[in-house]
């Protein structure tokens, strides 16, 4: 983690926890952060906006930001 923003990096079938959000990667292209869903292409970010966290994805490594 650094100062500025809490990450975490996940791989596919992996699950963890960015302060009190739970965030996971379900299968290879599909992440969930606190419920809610999205797919991601891989060299793409998304962000869920509810929660303001950012996902970044190469390859089979997903990093979850809080922004």
């Amino acid at each position: 983690m650094s100062e500025n923003a809490q990450t975490i990096t996940l791989a596919p079938r992996a699950y963890g926890k960015l302060g009190v959000l739970h965030c996971g990667v379900t299968r290879e292209g599909l992440v969930t952060v606190a419920g809610d869903v999205q797919d991601i292409d891989d060299g793409k970010e998304v962000l869920f906006a509810k929660t303001a966290v950012a996902v970044s994805r190469k390859g089979s490594e997903y990093v979850f930001t809080k922004k």
